[in-house]
């Protein structure tokens, strides 16, 4: 499903200090959110918030908690998978600062 992707897209964005399930669910519902359709944030929160139980069981999963009751990030200290999703973050980000060019004024002058 479309949300998986988004919660590790999310995750990756906000890197080592890790986000609540609340907030996660709450950008999850804003990337959702459309001018002709709405989901339901309970439903978003309960799925984000199974979603991060159930991959944050072992030590070896692609999530953790951060140790702060309800917050979660990405392990990248045991799991490779993760960090290089990171890797691919950071690689991405670079390449769209590098394609970003400064705005040229074309507009004619009219008091010459």
């Amino acid at each position: 499903m479309t949300y998986d992707r988004q919660i590790l897209d999310i995750l990756m964005e906000v890197g080592e200090k890790g986000i609540s399930v609340q907030l996660l669910a709450k950008h999850v519902y804003n990337r959702n959110s459309t001018l002709f359709f709405t989901p339901d944030l309970i439903d978003i929160r309960n799925y984000v918030q199974q979603y991060l139980l159930k991959n944050s069981k072992s030590p070896l999963s692609l999530i953790e908690a951060t140790g702060k009751r309800g917050f979660y990030r990405l392990n990248t200290q045991n799991n490779s998978d993760a960090r290089q999703l990171m890797i691919e973050f950071k690689e991405s980000h670079r390449i769209d600062e590098k394609e970003e060019k400064p705005a040229v004024d074309l507009s004619l002058d009219l008091f010459s």
